[in-house]
């Protein structure tokens, strides 16, 4: 009974201090461990061992990975190679059809590029539209939104879905194969949510005094060499998943070693890096400098490392409690599920805001109950990292940054983001989680 009390303390006192006391993730997360194991009588060497085992651990696996990813996603977006991608889906889908457009592009370019970036270098294109189509503003605004949400909480090798992969040693090339059907499958009655949001809510798209127009550069890539630094990763990676599969599709020699060499994730992201090096239409040097596209992105990448570090400390030290067995004697018969993890992020994602934090704590947590909730074969374990994906993205509020950059660009009024964007995020997470539900029953 302590360690399930302490348990549930150390959850309240990472959500309360984070959002209520506006404490640093990082802090807040190695209090809870520290917390936990105080509570639970743990000898005190071994409190600091895991805490720091834990943090290190997972840094060694994780923290290289999300840096080239980030770097990957800063040429893209500084090269203008993300609206050559958008102008691209537009021709396909047509111009009509501008609520599906919005939510496919936005499902493309978040796979690298965070949410609030992309939206921000897409909203003047997604205006420009609206305007020659003549709808409102909220319809398209939100389905962009939802379509960068999609991505950036479930496909690698956005930050939040590799760290959770690495907590719950999941197969990345699985992850980012289910991931990328689960978000695509889970995002159409979200776009027809916003394409309804657009007719019972009209907003102007002309532009606003004061709106900021976002201008890509003069000399864009082509859309075919955007996409290679996204794709070719992403390709490397499930190569190297297939490889490893029993039945050995690509044999047992040689050539199996080469797809796995160049198909780990380190490897496979690094060629991507290399690749987006030749996005902008003259590489200079400076691009690389602290001052430059790769250090001004990596500030970003150094909190997202340390609260992913911090998670993993929380998470080492629960593992090194009862709390798996103990938890597990009360759920295995209750049938909940794929729906835990769900749920746990949801609450948490609710709470604070943002959907990073909430996977990589959620992750944290549910690390030493995958055996008791049977998340034991390697499909499972990338379903678990994806219904945690799905969690983190309900719902949407005053509290996530990523709110206000929809408003602000958009010029939605408060009530308008919660009757559109933020229920279309509820919507979206419950998609994925039914159609992992369903999904679930036969495999």
């Amino acid at each position: 009974m302590i360690t399930i009390l302490a348990f549930i303390f150390s959850i309240f006192f990472i959500v309360f201090t984070s959002t209520r006391l506006k404490v640093y993730p990082f802090l807040s997360l190695i209090l809870g461990a520290l917390i936990f194991g105080l509570i639970t009588g743990m000898p005190l060497n071994s409190i600091i061992e895991n805490i720091n085992s834990g943090f290190g651990g997972t840094i060694g696996n994780i923290g290289i990975i999300i840096i080239l990813g980030i770097i990957i996603g800063a040429f893209l977006e500084n090269s203008g190679g993300a609206e050559a991608i958008a102008n691209v889906v537009l021709k396909v889908l047509g111009r009509k059809n501008v609520h599906a457009a919005m939510a496919s592009i936005g499902y493309i370019v978040s796979i690298p590029v965070f949410a609030d970036s992309g939206f921000v270098i897409l909203s003047s294109l997604n205006r420009v539209l609206t305007k020659k189509a003549g709808l409102s503003l909220v319809g398209t605004s939100v389905a962009l939104a939802l379509g960068l949400t999609a991505t950036h909480t479930m496909v690698p090798p956005t930050p939040g879905p590799i760290a959770a992969a690495s907590i719950l040693s999941a197969d990345l090339g699985l992850v980012i194969l289910l991931g990328m059907v689960t978000s695509f499958v889970a995002l159409i009655i979200p776009t027809i949510y916003a394409r309804y949001c657009g007719t019972k809510m009209y907003v102007d798209p002309g532009l606003k005094a004061g709106t900021e127009v976002v201008s890509a550069p003069v000399h864009q890539p082509t859309a075919l060499k955007s996409l290679v630094p996204i794709l070719l990763p992403i390709v490397l990676i499930v190569l190297k998943s297939l490889a490893d599969f029993p039945s050995h599709p690509f044999g047992e020699g040689q050539l199996r070693v080469i797809i796995g060499f160049i198909g780990n994730p380190l490897l496979a992201l690094l060629i991507g890096v290399f690749f987006s090096f030749l996005l902008p239409a003259k590489f200079e040097m400076n691009m690389l400098s602290t001052e430059g596209w790769t250090g001004k992105a990596l500030m970003n990448a150094g909190t997202i490392i340390i609260i992913t570090g911090a998670g993993g400390a929380f998470g080492k030290i629960l593992q090194s409690s009862e709390i798996a067995n103990l938890i597990g004697e009360n759920i295995t018969g209750a049938g909940i599920g794929i729906w835990l993890p769900f749920l746990i992020a949801a609450a948490i994602k609710t709470a604070q805001g943002s959907s990073t934090v909430a996977i990589i704590t959620t992750a944290a947590i549910v690390a030493p109950l995958m055996t008791v909730l049977g998340f034991t074969t390697e499909i499972s374990k990338a379903m678990a990292v994806i219904a945690i994906g799905a969690g983190s993205a309900v719902v949407s509020h005053a509290n996530d940054s990523f709110f206000w950059v929809i408003l602000t660009m958009s010029g939605l009024n408060i009530k308008q983001g919660y009757r559109s964007h933020t229920i279309g995020t509820l919507i979206l997470g419950l998609s994925a989680i039914c159609f992992l539900s369903v999904l679930s029953i036969f495999i």
